[in-house]
């Protein structure tokens, strides 16, 4: 089983479809204050509008709540895209590059969460990032074509 590329893969699609979920619960309850520092820091953060050209007038949070969107979308077209790919069978050399694809740009993405980000995204991406490597260094090679 450990030597399977298809467990490694199943699980990085487990790691990106609950990483998604959870970070969507963040839309259902705003952030609260806990002191007045946090207080005026929010209410700057949600009121005050910045001129972003254009005619655009948006808000830190705002910019914050496009960015969180962002990255529970792309969890979801991860694992919506990679779990289409295991069910319908595909040849290991599409499996392969996208494993690698997938590895590429959630390792860049855990370096990321580590330099800004706090611990729960950091697990859930390193997660990903761990799972789809693994699956990619475990697709046996095949030839394409003749």
């Amino acid at each position: 089983m450990l030597k399977n590329y298809r467990f490694y893969a199943f699980a990085a699609v487990v790691c990106q479809l609950l990483t998604a979920f959870l970070h969507s619960l963040s839309f259902f309850k705003g952030p609260v204050a806990s002191n007045d520092q946090e207080k005026q820091m929010l209410d700057l953060m949600m009121n005050y509008k910045m001129d972003m050209g254009m005619g655009m007038m948006r808000s830190m949070y705002s910019l914050f709540n496009s960015l969180s969107a962002c990255m529970t979308l792309i969890c979801f077209l991860g694992g919506l895209v990679n779990l289409f790919l295991l069910r319908s069978m595909v040849a290991s050399p599409v499996i392969k590059g996208v494993m690698g694809i997938n590895a590429f740009i959630f390792g860049v993405g855990t370096i990321i969460m580590i330099v800004f980000a706090f611990m729960p995204p950091i697990v859930c991406f390193a997660l990903i990032f761990l799972f789809s490597f693994l699956a990619f260094l475990m697709v046996p090679k095949t030839k394409v074509g003749n």
